[in-house]
Parts: structure tokens; sequence; C-alpha cells
């Protein structure tokens, strides 16, 4: 399979229309997409990713008015998705029978976004119809950031859009609007902070969503997180282990490359690979996660 731009929109739109899931850029890092409104092409992304058929897939929009198609819109969503859309944050919300249980993975509710990507919001605008995307890699592994990582996970086997390099490089920030008090499911480049002129106070949710299992994001190698990175990298070349470090000073550059840098590391052959902890700033946080989940998932692969 090839990789492809807009020049060949008629091309991606007919593959999508056609039922073959394809994979799209957005500013997080790249969906393995299909239209919502076919049930075959749905199945196949569960197939091709190896994901739990209960686990639900987000969907992307091209505006809050076709976002109020599928999803009921409370007044807060309204303003909280006209401050932050396009842009990297899921909101939870109620759906609507426009969305099917296949790809909620039998919930009642549904998360949405518009991206904040000119190839891919191009694409949902002529189709006309929301595309469901999870991220274009084997379920629990590491998150693909640029065409090269989607064409080597899936062997060539999916046509992707090429869209460059992903800008944020961690998946989107989820706020779950369906419960009462609203809360953040997953970690993202929207903070708290971010939220907190719209959203009071914070509760709880146990709403399934993406990237909230304890381990995920994993690299083949085993991963260790460090406070001490020289520390540790010298004691464990000591005991004769061969070592591969990651370390960024800039919460941004780390979230930006993380993936991409790990998928770098894991193909040296070493023993084990050491990431520095992030700064304690609400995106180093976000990385943190990752980062914390990618560290158990190394440990079972």
């Amino acid at each position: 399979m090839s990789v492809l731009n807009l020049s060949s929109l008629q091309k991606i739109l007919d593959t999508l229309r056609n039922g073959q899931p394809i994979a799209i850029p957005t500013e997080t890092v790249y969906g393995l997409a299909a239209c919502i409104d076919n049930p075959l092409a749905i199945r196949q992304i569960f197939a091709l990713k190896g994901r739990p058929v209960n686990h639900p897939l987000i969907i992307h929009v091209s505006d809050i008015e076709m976002a109020a198609d599928y999803a009921e819109l409370t007044e807060l969503a309204i303003q909280i998705g006209q401050h932050f859309w396009p842009g990297p944050l899921t909101l939870i919300l109620p759906k609507k029978d426009s969305v099917s249980q296949e790809v909620t993975g039998g919930l009642e509710t549904v998360g949405i976004r518009i991206p904040n990507h000119p190839v891919t919001l191009q694409l949902i605008q002529s189709l006309q119809i929301p595309l469901a995307a999870p991220s274009a890699n084997q379920f629990g592994k590491t998150s693909p950031t640029t065409p090269a990582h989607v064409l080597h996970d899936f062997d060539h086997q999916v046509p992707v859009v090429d869209g460059g390099a992903c800008t944020v490089g961690i998946e989107s920030t989820i706020l779950d609007l369906s419960v009462d008090p609203p809360a953040i499911r997953r970690l993202g480049a929207i903070s708290k902070s971010d939220l907190k002129p719209f959203i009071s106070t914070f509760g709880q949710s146990h709403t399934p969503t993406s990237g909230t299992h304890a381990a995920h994001y994993a690299p083949s190698t085993a991963l260790l997180l460090s406070q001490d990175l020289l520390a540790d990298q010298a004691r464990l070349e000591t005991e004769g282990l061969n070592v591969a470090t990651i370390q960024f000073t800039d919460s941004h550059d780390y979230a930006q490359s993380l993936y991409a840098e790990l998928r770098r590391l894991d193909q040296l052959g070493v023993d084990i690979l050491i990431a520095a902890i992030p700064n304690s700033d609400p995106l180093g946080m976000a990385v943190l996660d990752r980062l914390s989940r990618a560290a158990v998932g190394s440990k079972q692969s």
C-alpha cells in the first residue's frame, strides 16, 4: 500500500466510501479511520489493531454542527467545543442513534472531537460523515506520529494519508461530560487548568475510553522510568546491560518526540530503555502518563 496526499483526494475518498480503513493524520497521532456508517469497515479497524470490540472508538467531525448530529451537545459542551476545537480535546457525551453501538463498544456515550489538521478536516468535510479513528497501530503498542510508523506497524497493508509529523505527539485529552461533575479520563495537551474557566469542580469517571489501560503505548524493549537518568544508566551498564536513554528538558519537545524516539530506540536491540521523568507541568504530567503505561506494557511484551 502507498502513502497518499491530497492530490489523490478522490482516491482517498473512494477508499473510505468503499469500506477500507485508511490511516489519517491528526495533530496528536495518526489514526486508523473508517466512515462510522460502515459496520464492516468498523469491524476491520478492530481486527487490524487487535483491539477489544468493547473498547470504544473516538469519532472525528469537521465542525460543531456535525458533532450535534451524533452527540447530545449540552450548553457546556458547546462552550468548550467553541473554545478548544479544532484541537486535542475529546468530549464524552450521550450519543445519538446516528452512532452505532459497534462504534461505541456498546456504550450509550460517544467520544467526539474536531482534529486540528487541515488534511483530515478536508477529508471529513468532503465525506460529510464522521470518521472513527483510533491510533493507527497495534493495540497497546507505541502510537504512530509519522506515515513511516504506520507502514511499519501494518506491514504496508494499510494506505496512509501523508500529513507530515504530528505536531502535538500524544493523544487528546478526554473530558467526560456524561457525568456530573465532569471528569478528565485521559491527560493530554489540554490541561485541567485550561478547562477550569468552564468547569468549577471536577469529579470522577469510570466510563470506558481509549488509553486508560494500565499497560499501553508500549515498546517491545523493557522501559524504566528514572528520576536520575545518569545514575541509573551507570548502574545498569555496570550490571552488563546495554542501555539507551530518552530525555527532553522541554515538555512540548518531550510530547512531540516521545513516540518517535521510543520507536527509534526500540530498534537498537538494547536490553533496556531508560526514560527521564518529565517536568511536573501539565503537559509533562501527560507525558508521564504515557511513559508509565508504556513501562507497564513493556514488561508484558
